[in-house]
This record gives C-alpha cells, structure tokens and sequence, in this order.
C-alpha cells in the first residue's frame, strides 16, 4: 500500500486527505437518513390520526414532543397547533415549518457530489504533473535518464488518475442513493402534512355536521 502511494506522488496523499473529508460528508448522511430520521412513518400517522379523530390535539402535540429533532413531527406539530385557524392557515404553518427542516435532510449530500468532482480533478492534476515531470526530465538527459523519467512520470500521472477515480466513483454512487434517500423522506413529510390537513378539515366538517343535526 505504501509502494502504491510513493509510486502516485505527493497528490496520491493529497487524494487520500480528500477522500477522508468526503467520507465524513457520506458517514455523517448515513448516520442522519438512516439512524436519526428513523421513525414508524406509518404507525406514527396512524396515531395523529387517532388522536385528531378524537379532538384530542393536546395529545397528538405530545406525540410530537416526543421526537422533537425529526422533520416530521416538527411539520405535524406545526399544523396542529393550528388546528382551529382556517385551512390556509394550518397549510401555511405546515409549509413554513417544511422550509425550516428540509434543510436538514438534505444537508451536505451536494457535498459528497463535490467531493466525486473534486477527486476527480485532483486526478486529472496529477495527470497532468505526472506528463510535464516525463517530459521536463527527457530533454538534455542521458538514455538512462531519460528512461527513469520517463517511467516516473508515467508512473505519477498513472496513480493518480487512477486513485481519483477510485474515490470519486464510489462517492458518485453514495450521492445518488444519499439523495435519493433524502428526497423520499421529504416526499413523505409532504405527504404526511396533505394528509393531516385532510384529516382536520374532514373532522371539522364532521364536527359541524353533528352541532347542525
């Protein structure tokens, strides 16, 4: 492994450093998207839904209190809280509070984006360092000389390129299941909040109905 770097060049450790910085961006994605954002979507709207049936907001907002750092309950909470203002009122609370936490979702998954480009062009770069050190050393040298300059630079321009499309690969592919992920969490947050303002405004039709009968 440390033949492969000298081999590469000072840029195959510039690379290295690189491809630590955007694995962080990826770890600290998966950690958020898949551990963090976890929740029983279903169940979860499921008993919102139960607890609006019943008019009983106080407990739907504590459900929500219960995992006050997840998207959703945020979202949620902010239409209940709302619950007797009109419906435009419940939608716009819910809409501001979307725009406040989808952030948060989607927090550094551009980055890792960057981090592929960027690998990449440092690749490229060390191609082309690899090219000028080949060609500044052929002239004005020995055969021999020329040789060992020749298969250096060869050999830098070579790892290098290689080495940066080994990082930005594998982090092009991170940032396309990454933002998938984070679109599909926001997907069903929207979803969640129609769905909730629905339901409120069914339960307030419903309501109406029984005191007119």
């Amino acid at each position: 492994m440390l033949d492969f770097f000298n081999q590469g060049g000072f840029m195959m450790w510039i690379l290295l450093a690189w491809s630590v910085i955007g694995l962080a961006f990826i770890i600290e994605r998966l950690f958020s998207l898949w551990l963090r954002f976890r929740i029983d979507w279903v169940g979860f709207k499921q008993r919102i839904r139960g607890y609006v049936a019943e008019h009983n907001y106080t407990s739907a907002i504590e459900l929500c209190n219960s995992r006050p750092d997840h998207p959703l309950s945020r979202v949620l909470k902010a239409g209940l809280l709302r619950a007797n203002k009109s419906d435009k009122e419940i939608q716009r609370a819910m809409e501001e509070e979307m725009i406040r936490t989808t952030p948060s979702v989607e927090r550094n998954i551009d980055y890792v984006a960057m981090a592929a480009n960027v690998a990449t062009l440092l690749g490229l770069l060390g191609t082309i360092i690899g090219l000028i050190m080949a060609f500044k050393g052929v002239s004005g040298a020995s055969a021999q000389a020329r040789q060992e300059h020749l298969a250096t630079g060869i050999s830098v321009a070579m790892y290098t390129t290689a080495f940066g499309l080994m990082i930005a690969i594998p982090f092009l592919v991170s940032h396309y299941w990454l933002n998938r992920k984070g679109t599909r969490v926001v997907e069903r947050i929207e979803e969640a909040s129609i769905e909730l303002l629905n339901h409120i405004a069914a339960q307030r039709s419903s309501y109406r109905r029984d005191r007119a009968a």
